[in-house]
């Protein structure tokens, strides 16, 4: 079938269908990185026109094309159309951090504060919507004073979270924990609200990684192997199963393996980049003495980023 026939009969099938094209199938494509996702949510589009979560679908997708400036006039858009609507708000909020950084520095320092003001707004719509919450709790613990920041109301919000989701809000202790540089309570707090709620892809990263810094590989590797099972798509938790690997020096062929999914999935958000998923496989060929597969995976790094250092010390070591 020609290609583009093919292009248009998936584009029929996705307008037509409610399963294939539906919120929850655009959100599980954008998570993964998908391109599929581009399609679902343009057909959700022409089918919900004006649609505020069809609208944050779009922007999300935007923001993950690195497309800021188009994102942050898209949120801007969806905010005056929908008022009430939280979520716009919360990534509106998201969208202006994603641009405040291509920005000169009073351009920033007048957007910072619309950053606060839309977290703001949509935990004053939503009191539930904890994304937004726990945004705003960072917002107020970074920020400088001068544009709203505020210990003693970052601490407000992490006690409201955990009032309100208490896995949530343990992570929201954790993270205050780790501005007070108190570690171990910050550990405790983190493998509390793993232990609530594993499912979380936030929780269970960082457990993991509080593993690895301890040192503690089986427990490590079980965090990330127990996260692939359930969500076998998560280029990020095989990178980390790859990584743990790398540190511990232990079951390496699987370690391969871990690194060779996350190459054969879609970039995703968030996840590490495939050059640093290539630099970390030649280490593993490395230490399991293939040092022809180590180079190759080593200039793919490189050919990805000319200046990762790490890879072009790494490969002239071998």
């Amino acid at each position: 079938m020609p290609a583009r026939l093919t292009a248009a009969l998936l584009c029929l099938l996705l307008a037509a269908s409610p399963v294939l094209a539906s919120p929850e199938r655009a959100d599980l494509l954008l998570k993964q990185g998908d391109p599929g996702a581009a399609q679902v949510i343009e057909a959700l589009a022409k089918a919900r026109p004006g649609d505020p979560d069809v609208g944050v679908l779009q922007l999300r997708l935007l923001l993950q094309k690195r497309e800021a400036k188009r994102a942050l006039e898209l949120a801007e858009k969806l905010v005056r159309q929908t008022p009430g609507h939280a979520a716009s708000h919360y990534w509106l909020g998201m969208a202006y951090g994603a641009r405040i950084g291509q920005v000169g520095a009073f351009s920033q320092a007048t957007m910072a504060p619309k950053v606060r003001a839309a977290f703001e707004r949509a935990v004053e719509l939503d009191p539930s919507l904890h994304d937004a919450r726990f945004a705003l709790m960072e917002y107020y613990l970074r920020a400088p004073g001068i544009v709203g920041g505020s210990e003693s109301k970052a601490r407000a919000q992490a006690e409201e979270l955990l009032r309100r989701d208490p896995p949530r809000g343990r992570f929201a202790q954790a993270r205050l924990a780790m501005h007070d540089g108190n570690d171990a309570e910050a550990r405790r707090q983190v493998l509390a609200a793993y232990a609530a709620r594993p499912g979380e892809a936030m929780f269970r990263m960082a457990a993991g990684a509080l593993h690895q810094q301890a040192e503690e590989w089986d427990q490590a590797f079980a965090v990330f192997t127990a996260w692939t099972a359930d969500e076998p798509w998560s280029a990020s938790a095989w990178y980390q199963i790859g990584r743990t690997a790398v540190l511990s020096e232990q079951r390496t062929e699987e370690g391969i393996a871990a690194f060779e999914r996350v190459l054969a999935l879609n970039p995703q958000p968030g996840a590490p980049e495939h050059k640093h998923a290539w630099y970390r496989l030649g280490q593993l060929h490395a230490q399991a003495g293939d040092k022809a597969a180590a180079r190759q995976a080593f200039e793919r790094a490189l050919a990805l980023d000319p200046d990762l250092e790490d890879a072009r010390k790494a490969m002239s070591a071998l």
